[in-house]
């Protein structure tokens, strides 16, 4: 099952995502399997990375939320807000 994940980093912490970024990336290819796409989400201007945006193909919501629980940005306190949800492709060529 395709789940969307959306992570919105805390204001002002760009210095914790810097510091926790190569754990992240290591956490991140651990799962390389059952993520489809992901990557940072970018300011306006294109220059700062403001927070996450990745689809996962998990069994499960539950494994959705343990992939978020057990990552690095996660465990620092990086993000305001994780949205999971449910996700169905329809354009690209995953789509189905």
């Amino acid at each position: 099952m395709l789940f969307a994940v959306h992570c919105v980093d805390k204001p002002d912490h760009a210095a914790v995502r810097l510091e926790n970024r190569t754990a992240h990336l290591e956490y991140a290819h651990g799962w390389d399997a059952k993520i489809v796409f992901g990557g940072p989400l970018l300011s306006g201007d294109g220059t700062g990375m403001v927070g996450s945006l990745l689809v996962l193909d998990v069994a499960d919501r539950a494994e959705a939320e343990a992939f978020c629980a057990g990552d690095p940005y996660a465990k620092a306190g990086l993000f305001e807000a994780v949205i999971i949800r449910p996700y169905k492709i329809v354009l690209g060529t995953r789509a189905g």
